[in-house]
C-alpha cells in the first residue's frame, strides 16, 4: 500500500498550516519537473540575458522556476515572506501568514543544457522572527531533485524522508527515516579549485588521495556533479561528504554557497538523517545570518568524515 505526500503530511505531529507550506513547495516542484522535462522542446534552455543579485548569469529556467514558486506561494495564505536566490529583496506578501520560505528555485542550473540532475531547495521558518534566523530555527526543509526520477526530500527536524513523483503527478513515500552512513569512501569537492584551498582542505584531500597507502588505510573515490542537490542526494542515499570550503578566492565573499536557502536546509536534512554539518570551524545551523544572500563555507555529510575535516581545521 502506497502512502502519498498528502497522507504522510496529515499524519505528522506538526501544525497543519506548516504542512500546507511544505505541500505548496511540493506542488511547485512538481510543476518545475514538468517544465524541465519539456524545456528543450519549448526552447526554454540557454541564458535569460540577466543576472541575479549574486552577479550570476540567469538561465531562462532560473527565471521560470522562480516565477512558478512565486505563483504557488502567492496562493497559500499561510506564507507572508519569500526569500529567493533570484530576487534582490525579500517579497512581503499582503496577508497575515505566519511562515517565511527561503528558496533556491533551481539549484545547479549550469547543468541544464547537458541534462544533469538539478533541483529546488527550500527552508520554512517562523515569519514573526524576522528574516535573519539561525538554521536551527528552521521549522522544515526540503529539496526536489530532478533526475531520472523526481525525488522530494523532506524534514521537520526529527528525521528525513524521501518521496518520488509518480506518473499522475503525485508524490509517493519511497523511503522513510533515511540514515546517512557514519563513514564513507566517497568525497565531493571541486578539485579544479585546489590552488585556492586552505591547508585543512589540502590535508584532508591528500589523506584521501593516498588511499590504502595513507593514514586512513582505505581507498577513496571523488565524486563531483556541480549541482549541490545531486551531490547531497547521493550522500543521503549512500554516505559521503560534500565540501565547498572557504578558500583564497571566496574568502572576500565569506564563501560560495548561500546560508539561508542552500546551506541551512541541506544541513538540517543531513543532520536529521544522522550526519553532520560545519563550516570547518562552526556548526552551520548555529551561524547567525547577516544578510539574506550571505555566503558561507559548507562541509556536510557522513559524521566520521566531517569530524576528520574538523580535526584538520583544529590543528592548522
Amino acid at each position: 500500500m502506497t502512502t502519498t505526500l498528502a497522507q504522510w503530511l496529515a499524519a505528522q505531529p506538526v501544525d497543519q498550516k506548516l504542512a500546507s507550506v511544505v505541500a505548496t513547495m511540493a506542488d511547485a516542484s512538481a510543476e518545475i519537473a514538468t517544465v524541465l522535462r519539456l524545456a528543450p522542446i519549448a526552447g526554454q534552455t540557454g541564458l535569460a540575458g540577466a543576472t541575479n543579485v549574486q552577479g550570476e548569469a540567469q538561465k531562462a529556467l532560473d527565471v521560470i522556476s522562480n516565477d512558478i514558486v512565486l505563483n504557488h506561494i502567492g496562493q497559500n495564505s499561510e506564507v507572508s515572506i519569500l526569500v529567493s536566490e533570484e530576487l534582490d529583496e525579500a517579497v512581503h506578501i499582503e496577508n497575515q501568514g505566519g511562515f517565511m520560505v527561503a528558496t533556491d528555485p533551481l539549484d545547479g542550473s549550469s547543468n541544464l543544457d547537458v541534462n544533469v540532475t538539478v533541483g529546488t531547495i527550500f527552508s520554512v521558518l517562523d515569519a514573526g522572527k524576522g528574516l535573519l534566523q539561525k538554521g536551527n530555527a528552521q521549522l522544515a526543509a526540503g529539496y526536489a531533485a530532478y533526475g531520472p526520477a523526481t525525488s522530494l526530500v523532506l524534514s521537520f527536524g526529527a528525521s528525513t524522508s524521501v518521496f518520488t513523483l509518480d506518473g499522475s503527478g503525485t508524490f509517493v513515500l519511497t523511503q522513510e527515516r533515511v540514515s546517512v552512513a557514519p563513514g564513507s569512501g566517497e568525497y565531493a569537492i571541486n578539485t579544479a579549485r585546489e590552488r585556492f584551498w586552505d591547508d585543512a582542505t589540502k590535508g584532508y584531500v591528500a589523506e584521501n588521495v593516498a588511499g590504502e597507502t595513507g593514514p586512513m588505510g582505505k581507498r577513496y573515490n571523488m565524486r563531483w556533479v556541480g549541482s549541490m542537490v545531486a551531490d547531497i542526494h547521493r550522500i543521503l542515499m549512500r554516505g559521503g561528504i560534500f565540501l565547498y570550503p572557504l578558500d583564497s578566492e571566496t574568502v572576500s565573499k565569506g564563501g560560495r554557497l548561500r546560508l539561508l536557502y542552500e546551506a541551512n536546509p541541506m544541513a538540517l536534512l543531513v543532520e536529521a538523517a544522522g550526519g553532520k554539518s560545519t563550516t570547518g570551524r562552526e556548526r552551520i545551523l548555529d551561524l547567525v545570518p547577516t544578510g539574506i544572500h550571505q555566503r558561507v563555507p559548507v562541509i556536510l555529510g557522513s559524521a566520521e568524515e566531517v569530524e576528520r575535516v574538523e580535526g584538520w581545521y583544529a590543528k592548522v
